[in-house]
């Protein structure tokens, strides 16, 4: 089975690739330079120099595959677009990658009670309604014999097997810790947010892959913490006792970047039971908390 991977040099994407790569799958990346393409070539994986933006190039690639995984850019609508066109009417799979952060609201790291399953209904924040509109559009073009799929993961935490080995979150919170000396979060810290380990999560796009209904959509999550424990935990491992600090929003984003406020004050828990129902998927990764203290980030951070 032939697959095309967008994002293949990313963290989720890359791991994605590589593992599909080692199922036996073969696996097409898209590569926007000359040293992407060979970084992608060295792990077998086949090069497609281009970008998103090459419409007829995405269309061309979509006729010679059994299924896509867009694992960039998921709040570009034309992305999506070459691919579902190409596909109606096939029966391939395409599956759109999404993420648990549509549920996120303005949060300014209070916890608020809200659990989220694919069945419960939510207004996305503006930031998140593009990306939403999209995950439905996907969602919507299984009635155009496209075994379409979305997957919305949480936090992703722990070190990629792919040309891209970090994840996102966790490292912006240990570097700031390192750079400053003390460990902090968006006001009390209080906003929790499921996670996943990046392995629990290319296992659940395999599954998907093989066995996943047409119009499907999957949170994905095993656990969740607040905000607060989260950065006691990098503050223990990098030697700080645990303490913490409340960071003002205006300073988060400053060193975080656009959409701090979203993406560290917020609250986003949600439940991954479909997942498990109808993929069988078990998710079998460390937890953030060990990950943190005693995995990779303390192998790549700790003192």
């Amino acid at each position: 089975m032939k697959i095309f991977v967008t994002g293949a040099t990313g963290y989720i994407g890359g791991s994605i690739a590589t593992r599909l790569l080692a199922e036996g799958y073969e696996v097409l990346g898209l590569a926007r330079s000359d040293a992407a393409a060979e970084s992608l070539r060295q792990r077998g994986i086949t090069p497609v120099a281009g970008t998103l933006n090459d419409y007829g190039l995405l269309k061309q690639v979509a006729r010679t595959v059994d299924g896509v995984v867009n694992a960039a850019q998921a709040d570009n609508p034309f992305v999506v677009l070459p691919f579902l066109e190409e596909f109606r009417g096939s029966g391939k799979v395409f599956i759109q990658t999404s993420g648990s952060s549509v549920v996120s609201t303005y949060d300014k790291g209070e916890f608020v009670d809200r659990v989220f399953t694919e069945d419960t209904p939510f207004t996305p924040m503006p930031e998140k309604a593009t990306r939403v509109a999209i995950d439905e559009q996907v969602l919507r073009a299984a009635l155009d014999g496209i075994r379409s799929v979305v997957i919305r993961p949480s936090l992703i935490y722990g070190r990629g097997i792919g040309v891209n080995s970090s994840s996102v979150q966790i490292p912006k919170l240990i570097e700031q810790a390192k750079k400053t000396g003390v460990a902090r979060h968006i006001g009390r810290g209080l906003n929790v947010w499921s996670h996943v380990h990046i392995t629990d999560v290319v296992d659940l796009y395999l599954l998907a892959l093989e066995r996943a209904p047409a119009g499907s959509l999957f949170y994905v999550e095993n656990g969740e913490a607040s905000m607060k424990t989260a950065v006691e935990a990098i503050s223990r491992m990098l030697g700080l006792g645990g303490s913490t600090a409340e960071w003002p929003i205006e300073e988060a984003v400053e060193f975080l970047g656009p959409g701090a406020h979203l993406t560290f004050g917020s609250n986003s828990r949600v439940k991954a039971d479909k997942a498990r129902k109808v993929l069988g998927w078990e998710p079998k990764g460390p937890s953030l908390l060990h990950e943190i203290e005693h995995g990779t980030y303390k192998e790549i951070y700790g003192p």
